[in-house]
């Protein structure tokens, strides 16, 4: 028998609204809430633990529910007022569940090949971009997104949102820039930073070898220690009246020159 819930000023409800709109409440109870069908599939692969689901039966079926196959403690049938108190997308299907944050810890990434591929964002801010960063390593499957110094919560609904789930199927890892660095250092991976001072064009260089492409902020580009630091600085050519665009673009382009270089647009297109 499942719970059912009708008042928008239940507890449960308004613990919902607090998880959807608080990022000091999501660390504190170390869990968040996954909203969608697609988004709790990809939860599910990706491993993620559960504690409690909520739909509205006047927007899901009980089949769609089922198909899930999602393991949690507490099942909820919300009325559909409820239910659109809580849900943060205008177009929604009726369905979330609060779900288990993750620990992303540099020691805890492992890679499945010799020659890995990282991408590396430093301090990104807007969730659209680190969403839209995301999406473009699923899209590559590079084999970890590392955040530096980062500035917004990973499991932000609008992040969640924009990766359109994406957040779940990237091994994804944060720390300092120096801490990033010093891994890097020690895996004898390549890296090399999207800047324009003493930069080689993109092209010129190798990227065969594990190699981890970094990219920052329009607004301050990279730091000084990923500049003096890296493998090699990079640029992307540009014949416009700016010198910059944005960080998910410009990182769409880097990544794949090195798949390009590794033979994948060879091998999907025998």
């Amino acid at each position: 028998m499942h719970l059912q819930i009708s008042s928008t000023q239940n507890k449960t409800v308004k613990r919902l609204i607090q998880l959807q709109e608080k990022s000091r409440n999501r660390k504190k109870e170390g869990v968040f809430l996954v909203e969608g069908l697609r988004e709790l599939q990809l939860a599910i692969k990706g491993n993620y633990q559960f504690q409690s689901l909520y739909y509205c039966e006047d927007l899901i079926s009980f089949e769609k529910l089922e198909a899930l196959n999602i393991s949690v403690k507490e099942i909820f049938q919300l009325s559909l007022e409820v239910y659109q108190k809580i849900a943060y997308r205008g177009s929604t299907e009726g369905v979330m569940a609060i779900a288990q944050t993750k620990n992303h810890d540099l020691g805890d990434l492992t890679f499945q090949q010799k020659n890995p591929l990282l991408l590396i964002a430093e301090a990104p801010e807007k969730p659209g971009n680190i969403g839209a960063i995301l999406r473009t390593a699923d899209a590559a499957k590079v084999d970890a997104v590392l955040i530096a110094n980062p500035k917004t919560d990973l499991y932000n609904p609008n992040i969640i949102r924009s990766s359109v789930g994406c957040v779940f199927t990237n091994q994804i890892a944060t720390g300092s820039t120096r801490e990033i660095i010093d891994f890097l250092k020690e895996k004898k991976i390549n890296f090399y930073a999207a800047t324009l001072q003493n930069a080689n064009v993109y092209t010129k260089e190798d990227f065969t070898k594990p190699t981890a492409i970094v990219v920052g902020t329009e607004a301050d580009g990279l730091s000084e220690l990923w500049r003096e630091e890296a493998t090699q600085n990079i640029y992307i050519p540009m014949q416009g009246e700016i010198d910059s665009m944005n960080v998910s673009v410009a990182a769409g382009i880097l990544i794949y020159e090195v798949k390009r270089q590794r033979g994948f647009l060879l091998i999907n297109n025998e």
